[in-house]
Parts: C-alpha cells; structure tokens; sequence
C-alpha cells in the first residue's frame, strides 16, 4: 500500500547556517542544507535502517507496522502485523532483523517477507523487551534488553533479574548475555571494522565504548560520554549520532560537537541512506526527517 508523499522543507532558522554558526557543526551538515520532514503519519517512529538499495526502513510500534521510504521518495507499508518491531537492522545477506517485543522477540525477515522467530527467552524466563540491535559482517548480533511496559503485555513485572545486553552467535538461536551492569541500556552501535561496540545507558545517562572480542565477549568498558541515547549511528569519520533531544553529534573522542534540532517531543533513531550515504534519516515522534550532511555514514 503506498501512502501520500509529505516532504517540505523546515523553516529556515534550522538551516545549515544556523547550524555551523550555532552548533559548531560546519563540518558535518552540508551547505545550504536544512532538516526535511518527508512524513508525519505515525503514532511513533523508531528503528530506521537502509537495505542494499538504499531504501529506508522504520517502524510504527503504536500501529504495528514497518514502514519503507522508497529511493524515488515512496512510502508504503512493508509488514503489518509486525510483532510490535522496535529496533531494525539490515544484515549483509539482505534479511532485515527486528526487535519484535509483542512477544520478545527477534525476527529475521526475508525480502519475500517470509519471517523467521528467534526464541524469546533467556534462562528459561522471558526476555524483557528485544529494543534495539546490531549486527556484524559475520552475522553475530547484539541486542539490548531493556524494560519498558507495553500495553500489549499481559505481565507487568520484569522478567529478568537485569535489563542487559545479549550477544546472538552466528548459526545459533540461543543467546548469551554480554552486560548486565548498566541501568536500562537502549541503543547500540558498532564500527565499521568489527572492532568497537557502543551501548548507550538511558537509565545511567551514559554512552560506553567496548571492545569487541573474537569470541563475541565484550572488554574494555570505557565511558564515551554523559549523555544516554534511545538509538544511534556512526559515521564514517567516526563521529556518533545520538537521540532523544534532537541528534546530537560527538566525535571519535567524546567531544560533543554540536545538536540537530528536531521539531518533535522526542527523537528515537537515526541512520545513515541516499545514493552517497551522506543522508542522514531520523525517526522522531510523529515525524520521519532527513538532512543532507557533508560525512559519509557506516551501515552502523
């Protein structure tokens, strides 16, 4: 089913102007640029990820569907039901992963849309909530666990005795947890090499960096900034993208850089599409945005 295309522009004082002279971002938005809303249909968006093509994928978790923004500037719906998908990320294979939380979930899901259910529990008890993901070229993935009640839940206590982060080895379908000393950790990210793991503590208002170890384990937890993220990307210099209020943007060091004003109450997600990869595409609220930058991301 396609939808009505909405795309306008958002008035000039978020311009890229404003941006490079307030924020400190000249090097990041690309000149003359200014943020876009392309769509603002939702109850709530979250989970943006580019397939081969470059076509978006996000999700509506209030309307149980995944949403695709087309590279000719098409939206359409994608899958509904969705098992309630959150979190999404594309593998190198072309199946796209989904944090499916109505019955805690992952699901792998063909281009066909055949889908495939991962089991939903850890230690024989149920997960509390699959949020948001990561996957690796050889296919292992990284998932956070957080516990947020959703009204399609017919329990109200946490299942778990932490809210984690579980690692999913290639080939297998039973997970290991890799964390459980952060508060309430959201979103994740890793590089590009494979090396570095990213894992933002909403609940400890908290980015952590992590060594990615050959077994899958983590090491080296170092804090990255203070600052917590709902999700996250990575571009190609380096610099992380985090959400909640806006995008705001560190480099490689921890140095905050600037923040991308967003018109919604809350920014969910962000990542990297267009022909390039130097568009930026962010879930917010009611809206889905996009702003043309002047750095190449990752498929992070």
């Amino acid at each position: 089913m396609n939808l009505k295309t909405l795309s306008f522009v958002i008035p000039v004082f978020f311009s890229c102007g404003a941006f490079g002279q307030i924020s400190g971002l000249e090097n990041i938005i690309e000149s003359g640029s200014a943020l876009e809303k392309l769509a603002d249909t939702f109850l709530f968006t979250e989970g943006p990820s580019a397939d081969s093509k470059r076509n978006i994928y996000f999700t509506d978790q209030p309307n149980d569907r995944i949403m695709v923004w087309s590279v000719s500037g098409e939206l359409s719906v994608f899958l509904q039901p969705s098992g309630r998908s959150n979190g999404l990320s594309f593998d190198k294979d072309g199946y796209l992963w989904a944090c499916a939380d109505e019955k805690n979930e992952l699901w792998r899901i063909a281009p066909d849309k055949t889908i495939e259910v991962f089991p939903a529990k850890y230690k024989d008890k149920l997960l509390n909530g699959p949020n948001d993901l990561w996957i690796t070229r050889s296919l292992g993935i990284y998932f956070t666990d957080p516990f947020y009640k959703r009204p399609w839940w017919s329990h109200s206590v946490m299942p778990q005795d932490c809210q984690g982060v579980y690692y999913l080895a290639p080939g297998q379908k039973t997970p290991v947890r890799v964390i459980d000393d952060l508060v309430q950790p959201n979103g994740i990210a890793g590089t590009a090499d494979g090396k570095t793991l990213y894992i933002a503590d909403m609940g400890g208002k908290k980015t952590w960096k992590y060594t990615i170890n050959k077994d899958g384990g983590l090491s080296n937890k170092t804090l990255f900034c203070e600052m917590g993220s709902d999700g996250m990307t990575i571009d190609s210099k380096g610099n992380l993208y985090l959400t909640g209020n806006g995008v705001t943007i560190f480099d490689k060091s921890g140095k905050q850089l600037g923040n991308i004003p967003v018109p919604q109450s809350w920014t969910a997600n962000v990542c990297f599409g267009g022909p390039d990869m130097k568009t930026l595409y962010i879930t917010a609220s009611k809206g889905f945005y996009r702003i043309k930058l002047k750095v190449k991301g990752t498929s992070a």
